[in-house]
This record gives structure tokens, sequence and C-alpha cells, in this order.
């Protein structure tokens, strides 16, 4: 089972932050309705490790995604895009046993089928149970390619998908957040810090968790360093999704993130300060992949040693480009325009509005810019 290296494009240098976890093939619908009345499917892939990962990368941070597919045309499939989003797959293992995990979306419509969801509804169906990701384990940190990247990593990505895949997935998990991280009298997230920030995203998956025990989460939540929360789901898992009530809860990281679906996010530091920004107002082609640019939004942010509210909009920023895009994966506008609306004024972020074929906002002056150019920077 040794690890895939697909050629990708040219990576910038050696990755500063790796993403772990799981990733499936996608089968998506042609057509509104239930999955009986459907006769063709396009393939995709998906799975939040991933999608952070070419999220970062488009953000022009060098970036592997480590895991584990099986050895069939799915893998292969999935290899082959991660790579081309210009993700480092090297230290991703192919396992001839286990076959790559799979789901597909079913999309509700007006169809009038007594098992059509109804529109703007949509159902995930899993088949992931004995996949090759679920056998990840601690045997991993072994595996020569994925220490040296876990080793020169400024950041590390994780989520509680992969405690809910398999006990061995959740032995991993602790490994990982046991791992050293050394400290720099700047800060944790000071961009000359040699510091390992450790990123958690709850990622709440109620159909994963029908057969384990979700006790195993806080203490994982817990021991990271960026938590980051959305407050339904944190809600549905932990019974609060108040963001001081999450902030009392895990008093360990350095700032917990909770994002209150299109409404705001909330930064809270250990040091009792809170940040909160509002959402742009997004005109929504896709809502896939949305929470997993947020992230990588925002941890960008931290790389780059913004301050809170910038990490904040770079977040959103991400996000709504995310959701004005077809597939989980966009690219921002050109470096100028980001930076004007990191620095917009409250009311300009706040009339700025994001949509498939531009940005116009007060911060951009009479300008209008196209979404598609060639990312930040």
């Amino acid at each position: 089972m040794s690890p895939q290296d697909t050629p990708g494009p040219a990576r910038p240098g050696p990755p500063a932050a790796v993403c772990v976890g799981e990733s499936m093939a996608v089968l998506l619908p042609d057509r509104p309705g239930p999955l009986e009345a459907v006769d063709t499917f396009r393939l995709s892939v998906g799975g939040a490790e991933s999608n952070v990962a070419g999220a970062l990368a488009a953000l022009g941070v060098p970036t592997a995604w480590i895991s584990r597919v099986g050895d069939d045309g799915f893998g292969r499939r999935l290899l082959a895009e991660v790579a081309a989003r210009g993700v480092d797959v090297s230290a991703v293992a192919v396992d001839p046993h286990r076959p790559t995990g799979l789901y597909l979306k079913e999309v509700g419509g007006s169809t009038g089928h007594h098992h059509d969801l109804g529109p703007g509804r949509s159902r995930l169906h899993y088949h992931r149970r004995g996949s090759a990701a679920a056998a990840l384990s601690p045997a991993l940190l072994d595996d020569p390619t994925a220490a040296r990247l876990l080793a020169g990593a400024r950041l590390l990505h994780l989520s509680g998908i992969t405690a809910a895949l398999s006990d061995d997935c959740l032995a991993l998990l602790h490994a990982l957040l046991a791992g050293p991280r050394p400290s720099h009298p700047d800060g944790p997230d000071s961009p000359k810090s040699p510091h390992r920030l450790v990123s958690f995203d709850l990622n709440w998956r109620p159909a994963l968790w029908r057969d384990r025990d979700p006790a195993v989460l806080p203490p994982l939540l817990d021991a990271a360093d960026v938590l980051l929360l959305g407050a339904d789901e944190a809600a549905a898992a932990f019974g609060t999704g108040d963001p001081a009530d999450l902030r009392r809860r895990f008093p360990s990281p350095a700032t917990v993130v909770v994002k209150d679906a299109a409404r705001s996010v909330t930064a809270l530091d250990r040091d009792g300060s809170a940040v909160t920004e509002p959402a742009l107002a997004v005109e929504v082609v896709e809502a896939t992949g949305a929470g997993d640019a947020f992230a990588a939004g925002y941890l960008a942010g931290a790389l780059r040693g913004l301050d809170q509210r910038r990490r904040l909009r770079l977040g959103h920023l991400s996000a709504a480009c995310a959701l004005t895009a077809h597939g989980d994966q966009a690219e921002l506008p050109p470096e100028a325009v980001v930076a004007a609306l990191l620095d917009a004024a409250p009311a300009a972020w706040a009339a700025t509005r994001v949509t498939a074929t531009a940005i116009t906002s007060p911060a951009l002056g009479s300008r209008a810019s196209r979404t598609t150019p060639s990312g930040a920077r």
C-alpha cells in the first residue's frame, strides 16, 4: 500500500498546511427527483478535508492532503482531481483490499413523485463503511512521506468526520492532537512562528454517529488551537449554538469560531475578546462546500498573520465565491479586490454583494469585479 503521487500543477513550495481525512467519489443526479426516477449521474469527488486543502491551495497556501483511497477507478479519479487543484497527494496510500468511499446526492424537485423530497431539499446517501479511509490509523505516523509533511507543516487541519469512521481513525486523531506544537514569543499564529497550528472543524454528521458514541468528540475539539463550529451543528451535538456558551464549554483552544449560517461568524479568543463579522450578501448557485471554503479562508488569514476581523472576512469571501460556483471549489477575485474588501469600512462591507459573475461593493468604487481571475495570494 505505497503512497501514490499523482501529477498536478506546480506547487509553490513545501506544504505549509496538511489536511488529514476521508474523501469520496460523488454521484450527482442529472435532474431533481427521487433516486429511482433518475437515469443519469455525473461523477465528481468530495470530502471536507480535501475541500479545505483545495481552497487553501487556491489561496496560495502550499497544502498537502493525507488519506487513503481504494485501488479502483474512484480512487484514481479522486487523486487526480485533488492533485489538479494544486494539492500535494504524495502521502495518500492506495489500499488494494478496501474500496474508495462513495456517496450519492438526491435533489428534491417538483416531480410529483411520492418520494420526491421537494424543492430546495437534498439528501446524501453514503456508502463508506469499510472504506480505505476508514483504515486510517496511528500507523500513518510511521510512513516517511506523511511524517515529513506533518513535521514541516505550520497548519494541521482535522475534522470530526474522521472520529466517526472507525476506532483506528479515532486513535489517529488522538495521536495527531497529542503531537508537539512548539511555541513562539510572538504568539502561536505569528507568521514568524514555528508553532504548528492545529484546527478542528466539528463537521457534525448525525448519520455517522448512529452506531458510535459522540462523547469522544468534546476532548478532541478542546485539544485544538482553532475550533470551528456551525451554530446549528453545535446545537444538535452539544445542546447549544450560543457562541459564549460554546467558548465556556471548550476553554482550551486559542480561538473558537462559531458560524451562524448565512448571518454572521463570531471568533472568541481565550482572553475573552470576541469579534463578530456579518456574512456577505450572496446570490447562491450551489451551497456545497461553503463551510470548507470559509475554513480555508479563515485559516489562510491566520497563517498570514491577519487580525481577527480580516481572517473572518477572508473566510466569508472564500465561502461566498464557493456559493456562487458549481461544485466544491471556486477561485477568489484578484489580490487588489481581496485587499480592498478586507480593509473596507463596516458599511461598505455590509453593502457588498457577490454573484456568479461579479462582486459589487462601495469599497471597490464604481468597479464590479469578476470573480473568476487567478485567485488571491
